[in-house]
């Protein structure tokens, strides 16, 4: 406004423009060229602390960016974070130099944007920083080695190490997910201590981390510095009442021995982790090119793996229960067999836990199974079409509700799932306790047997057997190899028969090679059936195409042919082993 404006304005004009002004909801004020507040709204009062509120901000930082504003003679915008009391206030504020009515004056005018800085904020952590532990991510530990990288620090070498928890899932499955998340939360406090500025640990995923130590002097510093970090794990986490042990395996990598970039480093460091991993957790090592080479076969088992599945280029063995007393054949098992590149046969334990690791398992049991029902006419003129046939289910797969359903809808489709043996471990039974409830009453109704595999290994016991319902129990080969030698391997042979007799299960020995353990089941035992390379190797759907039995004798002949071999020579007849 100028003189005139004023001049012919009235009293009533005049006040009610005063009146917007104060109720603006912008904070605006206007000071002189010696700083002296001349208006002050209702809004700037109550940002700057001018409204007789307890707490004042620290108004220097914006009387500076006025002074500037001032002595340049341009617009000034600035940010500023006011704190008032423990709460924080940010405000986006323009100062403007102008002249008016013959005077220097400064005009400023402020909006509150703390609402949007602190989403700002939030979205700025949730990008650079973990949610649950706080600390940096993988982003953020990635651009400080890349710094160092780039900057060389005259060869200032530094260590680069990859730790995961061990069996972080059991713990999550049995004390469940609150107190996995603080574990985590505790274990990353743990691993932080005695790390100096120039060190970052950062949580990468679920339940790894990474840690950078730099500068380092040698790889014995780095290995004492991770010897100590391990020890100072074992002691127990308490938590929600409950004492956890947690161990962690740890990858080491260095630079530059073992790599010039961020991501060989971590590939390297991750490499070494799996070795650890592998041969008992709990412990640190370093990368070394063995590793490597490892890594890469590794990856080509992989690759041939996911290949051979996309191509279906599975096929199944066959091999049969025999009654020991009649030599009829009971049941057939279906043995998964991988062809490889060049076609040559590959047994299971080249690909099935790699398979379970990669999630492709279940995918393979269901192309085994349409395997066998491609071939059932073939089965029943070789084997007979009263025989089961047994497929095998990882415990991981039966403590799966999502899969069992689709695998039950499967057998189901086949039109005939009374003839099936579900074989699974007993570690499904004792570990998942819902796998008697849930699962097994939708095969019980479609009249699939439950064939408990391997008995005798891992969680095995005379109690535990007593409160699974199965219709067959395979004792494991380790019980029966050389058993008319083993007095001991006798005294437990006879205690399982004679709870499955009285639990109404028939019994099954696994891995019969010799005559005399032969003799020895027929002579001192009940048991009826048998399974193993003395009756059988597994055979191949090329060899049921080139066998014609034409009779019920001829059948068994073909099925339950004594084989002539060495212990050495020895594969073991079953599915594919958890």
């Amino acid at each position: 406004m100028n003189d005139n404006t004023y001049s012919g304005a009235t009293e009533a004009e005049l006040s009610f423009l005063k009146e917007i002004v104060r109720m603006l909801p912008a904070g605006l004020t206007v000071q002189d060229a010696h700083g002296e507040l001349l208006l002050v709204n209702d809004a700037a009062a109550a940002q700057l602390g001018m409204d007789g509120s307890r707490h004042s901000p620290d108004l220097a930082p914006r009387q500076e960016a006025c002074r500037q504003a001032l002595s340049a003679g341009q617009a000034v915008v600035t940010e500023e974070a006011l704190h008032v009391g423990a709460a924080r206030q940010v405000l986006l504020t323009t100062h403007r130099p102008v002249r008016l009515a013959g005077r220097e004056l400064l005009i400023s005018a402020s909006s509150d944007i703390t609402e949007q800085k602190n989403f700002e904020d939030q979205l700025f952590r949730s990008a650079y920083f973990d949610e649950l532990t706080g600390l940096p991510s993988r982003r953020v530990i990635e651009h400080r080695a890349n710094n160092l990288l780039a900057t060389g620090h005259g060869g200032e070498r530094f260590a680069l190490a990859f730790l995961d928890v061990d069996n972080f899932k059991h713990i999550n499955d049995y004390y469940g997910h609150p107190v996995g998340d603080a574990l985590l939360v505790e274990l990353s406090k743990r691993l932080g201590r005695d790390l100096r500025d120039s060190d970052m640990l950062s949580r990468i995923s679920g339940d790894e981390f990474l840690l950078l130590l730099s500068p380092i002097q040698s790889q014995e510093e780095v290995a004492e510095f991770m010897q100590s970090t391990l020890e100072r794990l074992t002691a127990p986490f308490f938590i929600d009442n409950s004492e956890v042990f947690a161990s962690t395996s740890v990858g080491i990598s260095l630079y530059p021995d073992h790599g010039s970039s961020f991501e060989t480093l971590r590939q390297n460091a991750d490499i070494a982790m799996y070795r650890i991993k592998n041969n008992g957790k709990g412990l640190a090592t370093f990368f070394d090119t063995s590793m490597e080479r490892e890594a890469q076969a590794r990856m080509k088992v992989e690759q041939s793996l996911r290949l051979a599945i996309l191509e279906k280029r599975f096929c199944c063995a066959f091999q049969s229960k025999v009654d020991i007393r009649t030599q009829a054949v009971k049941g057939i098992e279906a043995l998964v067999r991988l062809r490889d590149d060049e076609g040559v046969i590959q047994a299971p334990g080249s690909f099935i836990n790699l398979a379970g690791e990669l999630g492709l398992i279940d995918e393979l049991t269901h192309l085994v199974l349409a395997e066998i029902v491609k071939s059932i006419d073939l089965i029943n003129d070789t084997f007979g079409a009263d025989t089961t046939i047994s497929i095998n289910v990882a415990a991981k797969q039966a403590g799966n509700p999502e899969f069992m359903r689709s695998f039950a809808r499967a057998l189901d489709d086949t039109g005939f799932p009374q003839r099936f043996m579900m074989e699974v471990t007993e570690d499904a039974f004792v570990a998942k306790n819902h796998f008697q409830a849930e699962i097994l009453p939708m095969f019980r109704k479609l009249g699939v047997g439950i064939s408990i595999d391997d008995f005798g290994t891992g969680y095995s016991s005379l109690s535990a057997l007593a409160d699974i319902t199965a219709d067959e129990i395979k004792i494991d080969r380790s019980f029966i190899t050389d058993i008319h030698k083993r007095p001991r391997s006798q005294g437990i042979l006879r205690a399982i028969e004679s709870l499955s007799e009285a639990l109404g299960m028939t019994v099954v020995a696994e891995g019969l090679e010799s005559y005399e353990e032969l003799a020895y089941l027929q002579a001192a035992t009940k048991i009826r059936y048998a399974q193993g390379y003395y009756f059988s190797r597994p055979i191949f759907l090329e060899e049921l195409k080139l066998a014609t039995p034409v009779s019920s004798e001829a059948r068994v002949s073909v099925a339950s042919r004594p084989m002539q071999q060495n212990r050495q020579g020895y594969s073991r007849a079953s599915g594919y082993r958890r």
